[in-house]
């Protein structure tokens, strides 16, 4: 299986607003191994990038003046993506750049470029609901090192969210569990490997009536941790 971990950092949060793509990274793994083969770019987006987001990259107009254009670089980008599974956390946002991008220079949706496109944010917010599920929340979780992340940067961020990728997923490989993202939301394929025979073993009268017990004593003592 080819992966493609992607991150972008853009002049704002709008895609219909005019706001452009500064900096792509991806990096490839395959079979659940690094490759050590990347892409990766600073964009000239030839207009301003407002101050909020200039905090969260710290990457200047003045640094990228004499970068490439988009157009410059699509055609490389597309052939390193092409039918591998693209994985970035919140998808919709920069998926929804890079098609502004494309469409900008009449190239393809990337949809149509890739074989599937896994929404990591998605898939956190649905094995950890309720919990905070940024990328250095997850790195905290996993216990990734993210300390060199004092600022946004795509290069960075791909690299951390495939170690996030590759644990959230460790032990699942025969599960075909896959998290799709599909334009909106997130797919699973059902486990079509899982046994039909598994033996059942219920609790009897007694064990039920020491459970509740012991619940009914939690609840007294207010240590319930649901």
């Amino acid at each position: 299986m080819r992966y493609i971990f992607l991150d972008t950092e853009t002049t704002g949060l709008y895609a219909n607003q005019g706001h452009r793509i500064i900096e792509i990274a991806a990096i490839e793994i395959v079979n659940r191994r690094p490759t050590n083969n990347s892409f990766h770019f600073y964009i000239n987006p030839d207009r301003e990038i407002d101050p909020a987001a200039q905090e969260v990259h710290g990457i200047t107009l003045d640094f990228l003046q004499d970068k490439p254009r988009f157009t410059e670089i699509a055609s490389d980008f597309l052939r390193f993506v092409k039918d591998s599974t693209l994985v970035i956390h919140n998808a919709p946002f920069d998926i929804g750049f890079i098609n502004m991008e494309l469409g900008l220079i009449e190239k393809p949706p990337v949809e149509e470029v890739v074989a599937s496109i896994i929404d990591t944010l998605k898939m956190a917010k649905d094995m950890r609901p309720g919990q905070r599920n940024s990328l250095d929340a997850l790195c905290r979780f996993y216990n990734i090192d993210n300390s060199q992340r004092s600022l946004h940067g795509a290069l960075l961020d791909a690299q951390l969210l495939a170690e996030v990728y590759l644990a959230m997923t460790r032990g699942q490989e025969d599960l075909m569990i896959d998290f799709q993202y599909s334009g909106s939301d997130v797919i699973g394929e059902k486990n079509t490997k899982r046994p039909t025979n598994l033996f059942v073993l219920k609790a009897d009268d007694d064990e039920l009536k020491s459970h509740e017990a012991y619940l009914n004593k939690m609840k007294g003592e207010k240590k319930l941790i649901w």
